[in-house]
């Protein structure tokens, strides 16, 4: 029997189920702050994260919406600050913007907040595409099928395709005789 278990029989007045069934709509609100509280201790999460976790967790839509309006109160939970610490996270990992701004609207952050959290990045996405091809594809490209490779790869990691194109053309000036 875990700790919680043994706390909760203990506390019990008479073995009968009534007594815990008065107290324990209480303590499901307070459960599902709890829980909210510590999954945001461990990371930062998106309003829609938190809920579809909580109820996976077995707590009600109800509970779930008033521990994470009672979070957002508090400002323990915002979407914005999500929205940036993951932009941020992911223009370090080498993704570019088509990608990172999907992966937050499947996070459930709305197009705006995505764009303004993307753009107060201050990326050069020129840059970052060149750097990235750079750094995965030694030399210049050769060929017709060497440039498409390279296009299709930055293409994959949410970089438009004239950002692409630019930043192979940008490698093919290199002659840095790698």
């Amino acid at each position: 029997m875990a700790m919680n278990e043994v706390d909760q029989s203990c506390n019990a007045s008479s073995g009968d189920d009534v007594g815990k069934s008065v107290s324990s709509a209480g303590k499901a609100s307070a459960t599902a702050y709890g829980r909210a509280l510590g999954l945001l201790g461990r990371r930062e999460h998106s309003r829609r994260e938190l809920r579809d976790k909580l109820i996976a967790r077995g707590i009600t839509d109800d509970e779930a919406d008033a521990a994470l309006t009672r979070l957002d109160d508090k400002g323990f939970q915002s979407d914005q600050r999500f929205a940036e610490m993951l932009a941020r996270s992911r223009i370090a990992q080498g993704h570019g913007p088509i990608r990172i701004l999907a992966e937050l609207r499947l996070k459930g952050i709305d197009a705006h907040t995505a764009q303004i959290a993307i753009d107060q990045q201050h990326p050069d996405w020129q840059v970052l595409a060149a750097d990235l091809c750079r750094r995965r594809f030694r030399g210049v490209a050769a060929n017709h099928a060497e440039r498409s490779k390279r296009a299709n790869f930055l293409v994959r990691r949410g970089f438009p395709a004239a950002i692409a194109r630019s930043a192979i053309d940008a490698g093919s000036g290199d002659n840095d005789g790698e």
